[in-house]
């Protein structure tokens, strides 16, 4: 063919290769979405990094895709400053992969496998100069492997490795991070810490939770504002108490641990949260008491793992060991095994706003002794064996901030009179599985004593919500709740309680009222317009109150009644308003089941624990609705298809009997010629 014969062919060759060598080139950009300076690259099946991106992209996420190595010069976006790849089974981080990003600040590798060629991506972080924030967790990395990764990178200022093999850290293992300010280590093995953060005066978060350390000892680390470390197996907590310095520790968590002993807080500190829950924390200072334990020990020591550091010794009834509380906002010490404070502890908690004791073992709560702080806005002791308070006319007006009070799950008998009447800021009182009856109005007006059986909640004009669920309670007096705007009310578990025409004048503002296990029957709701949960569990329905119709419910607990079937009528009604109900432990039908085709085509509602409902067919058995067969149920005519198949198929099998049984006995050869046809083939031989 002639030369210039082949110049039109090749000028259209050439014309396609421009157009296709940009696709073939980079087959996976167009997986990417561009917002702004951000290409967005997650789930997108890559495995590589995908170029002909705009060159000014400042972030790039490539999170949840296959790219199992970063090759040399593949990130050529000079203006990246974040980068995310969580998730890729990244295992090579080749050594000049981050050369051009010298403007990089944020790097995630979190939940990959960087402990394969953990060296070479050692030497590819040493090009980042301004890298801030590093995320390596989830990479089962061990001590050395974190050591490794960490050389040099002085700019580091948040660093994440939790979710890794760190058993055991010393001075060298964050040498180099002189700026790091907050750094995470849950989740991993650690079971020391060797003088770890010597080298980080600029730590002011540190989160060790969910490791298995036994102790800490000699916590000097002034700088500190949050330490976490919950959910480790620590016997005690001891800050060196010799320093004049003051702490900047603000949040200390200590909860989910084995201590035995308030820990030893430091003398100096601006310490204004204390989680202390779910420990075995007591006091000690009954057994010093005037002589009368002359053969108890009257010290406590404390053995190091460290060989060469000397033991601590303590005494028992020693203030000075529970360090300055004086800052204290919160204080959580639920789950313990508290049975009293030692002398003046409370008081040096000026400040305190929240207490939270619930699940001890105290049996008295001397208010007036304690002298609780008038900043005090939430008091929680549930779940104690209390059997009494004690407090005077002083120590109740003091408590003007007080705003939540939970005394539920003692043996409360009776309380200071007019005490809920002294607090002018109460909020919400839970006084539940106590044995307190509600004052008649004769009761409340000329009562003289210091003590009372029976409570009221005259002039509460600020209370909102009230519980008293399994108190007993028989009959609630009409002028109980009189004056009062409550939104939320729990009365359930009083068996005999008498209560309807007592809550008639709570009618306008209550929001959320339990009636659960008190046997009530036809109960006239509709005079509580503003009513949007209700639990009428367990009290033997056999059917819905009508009255429930005409409210606006949002939550609704049938659970353990006798409800065999919920009208079609009342199930549309209800449908469109309610988002949550509960329907468990009913005998239903499984033949009048339209409610819950109703409930169930409604995408609005949650039917809790749908798979456990269950209902009785015609035999009487128990299955589960939304597993029962529709077809097994009678039909209009009130008969069961089942039984129109149990009479049609004796009938078929007799007919077909007969039309084998016939032509057998009338023509007896019939069988003989075909079990010959059939049977008794010729042979090939």
């Amino acid at each position: 063919m002639p030369a210039h014969g082949l110049t039109p062919i090749l000028l259209c060759l050439l014309s396609m290769w421009r157009i296709l060598t940009p696709v073939l080139s980079h087959p996976q950009h167009s997986k990417c979405m561009l917002k702004q300076r951000t290409a967005i690259c997650n789930n997108a099946e890559l495995t590589f990094v995908p170029a002909g991106l705009p060159d000014n992209i400042e972030e790039l996420q490539l999170n949840y895709n296959h790219i199992q190595t970063l090759q040399d010069n593949t990130l050529r976006y000079p203006s990246l400053k974040t980068l995310s790849l969580a998730c890729n089974s990244l295992e090579k981080i080749e050594s000049n992969t981050f050369q051009d990003l010298k403007l990089l600040e944020s790097l995630n590798l979190a939940n990959n496998n960087l402990k394969a060629y953990y060296q070479e991506t050692s030497q590819a972080l040493k090009t980042l100069p301004r890298l801030r924030v590093l995320d390596l967790s989830e990479n089962n990395l061990d001590d050395d492997m974190v050591a490794t990764l960490l050389q040099n990178l002085t700019s580091l200022e948040y660093l994440n490795l939790s979710g890794n093999l760190l058993r055991r850290l010393d001075e060298t293992s964050f040498a180099d991070l002189w700026q790091l300010k907050e750094l995470d280590l849950q989740r991993n093995i650690m079971f020391e810490l060797d003088g770890a953060f010597n080298n980080n005066p600029k730590l002011q978060r540190l989160n060790l939770a969910f490791n298995y350390l036994p102790c800490l000892m000699d916590f000097n680390m002034t700088q500190l504002v949050v330490l976490n470390a919950s959910h480790n197996f620590i016997e005690w907590f001891i800050s060196i108490q010799d320093l004049n310095d003051t702490f900047k520790l603000e949040t200390l968590d200590l909860s989910n641990n084995k201590l035995l002993f308030f820990p030893f807080l430091p003398s100096h500190s601006h310490l204004r949260n204390l989680y202390l829950s779910h420990n075995s924390i007591s006091f000690y200072e009954h057994l010093v008491d005037n002589g009368t334990a002359l053969n108890s020990t009257t010290t406590v020591e404390f053995y190091n793992m460290k060989k060469y550091m000397g033991n601590v010794t303590a005494e028992l009834w020693d203030d000075s060991l529970h360090g300055d509380i004086s800052s204290l906002e919160i204080l959580d010490l639920r789950a313990n095994q508290l049975g009293y404070f030692p002398r003046g502890f409370i008081q040096r908690m000026p400040v305190l706003s929240r207490l939270q004791m619930c699940t001890n073992c105290l049996e008295t709560l001397n208010l007036t002794s304690e002298q609780l702080s008038s900043s005090l806005y939430e008091l929680d002791v549930s779940n104690n064996r209390l059997n009494q308070i004690v407090a005077d006319e002083g120590t109740m007006a003091a408590f003007g901030n007080l705003t939540y009070l939970n005394l539920s799950l003692n043996v409360l008998e009776s309380l200071p009179s007019g005490l809920f009447s002294s607090l002018p800021s109460l909020r919400s009182v839970d006084l539940s599985y106590n044995d307190i009856s509600i004052c008649l109005p004769e009761e409340a007006e000329t009562s003289t004593e210091s003590m009372s059986a029976c409570v009221d909640w005259k002039n509460i004009v600020s209370l909102r919500q009230l519980y008293l669920k399994g108190c007993n309670l028989r009959k609630i007096p009409l002028s109980a709740f009189a004056g009062l705007s409550l939104t939320h009310l729990e009365l359930s578990d009083n068996r005999e309680l008498i209560v309807e025409r007592s809550i008639q004048s709570l009618s306008r503002t209550l929001q959320h009222l339990g009636l659960g296990n008190t046997r009530i029957q036809d109960f006239d709701f509709s005079h509580f317009k503003s009513l949007i949960s209700l639990n009428i569990s367990r009290n033997s329905l056999t059917h819905l109150p009508p009255s429930l119709l005409n409210l606006d419910l949002k939550v609704l607990d049938l659970r353990d009644n006798k409800l065999s079937t919920i009208p079609s009528g009342q199930a549309h009604a209800l449908a469109p308003k309610l988002h949550t109900v509960f329907l468990t432990g009913n005998p239903f039908n499984c033949c009048q089941t339209e409610w819950f085709t109703t409930f169930e085509t409604t995408k609005t509602i949650h039917m809790v624990g749908r798979s456990d409902i269950e209902c009785e067919d015609t035999f009487r058995e128990t299955k589960r609705l939304d597993r029962f067969e529709s077809y097994l149920c009678p039909g209009e005519g009130g008969e069961s298809i089942l039984w129109y198949i149990l009479l049609i198929l004796p009938v078929c099998l007799f007919f077909v009997g007969i039309a084998i049984i016939v032509p057998l006995t009338f023509k007896p050869q019939m069988l003989q010629k075909s079990i010959k046809k059939k049977c008794l083939k010729p042979t090939s031989y």
